[in-house]
């Protein structure tokens, strides 16, 4: 059984970054294959994943301007954090193991992750007034544990001008357990449907524009 593959050398956001996780299930969409309700969060995802699987495309997404600004300050934080913790965090662009990936903001040593988030100023202060582990970003964390087979991870939340939120959550295995099942299972699915899309036989061929135009 393989370990992780760490691609290093790749940068996130780059066309080869999106070509390397074409298809595959990553931390940051665990959330979306755990969703409850109706399951159009986790539908969407499997469809999605699988158009990617039958076209070879990454599928184009929607980056609105926080996310961007998000983007943008995230080497502030991580130099922030690595000054703050006396830490040396190694960016790597994605790691793959099997079939599902993750794209942690930096390793921290041979054990830890780094994962840096960007909050408006009043949500920041809420974490800090909280001072717990935000829910919302459990299944990304514990995601990315899984997969890089790591122990624990520095989650960190960064806005310009207040404190740095920092706090560090160990592999729950339990937790872990019901995710690889659940992965597994939209794993499973995902394959059927793009078999069964396959099943309709190839797509079109376009015409020549002289066939179009003729008659």
């Amino acid at each position: 059984m393989t370990g992780p593959t760490i691609f290093d050398d790749i940068e996130q956001g780059t066309e080869k970054w999106r070509l390397l996780r074409c298809g595959l299930p990553t931390a940051s969409e665990f959330h979306s294959i755990l969703a409850k309700g109706e399951g159009k969060t986790r539908r969407s995802y499997l469809l999605r994943l699988a158009a990617e699987q039958l076209t070879g495309e990454p599928f184009e997404t929607f980056e609105s301007a926080a996310m961007i600004r998000g983007r943008e300050m995230e080497q502030e934080a991580r130099e922030l954090y690595a000054f703050a913790h006396d830490a040396y965090p190694q960016r790597v662009g994605f790691i793959r193991n099997g079939s599902k990936g993750c794209s942690p903001d930096a390793l921290l040593g041979d054990d830890g992750l780094l994962e840096i988030k960007t909050k408006r100023g009043d949500l920041l202060i809420d974490c800090l007034l909280k001072d717990e582990f935000p829910s919302e970003h459990r299944a990304q964390c514990q995601g990315g544990l899984w997969v890089s087979e790591r122990e624990w991870v520095d989650l960190t939340v960064f806005w310009p001008g207040l404190p740095l939120f920092v706090k560090r959550q160990a592999r729950d295995e339990s937790y872990i357990k019901n995710l690889a099942a659940e992965v597994d299972r939209f794993n499973d699915e995902l394959a059927e449907t793009v078999e069964r899309i396959r099943r309709y036989g190839a797509p079109p061929v376009k015409a020549p524009l002289n066939i179009l135009s003729a008659g």
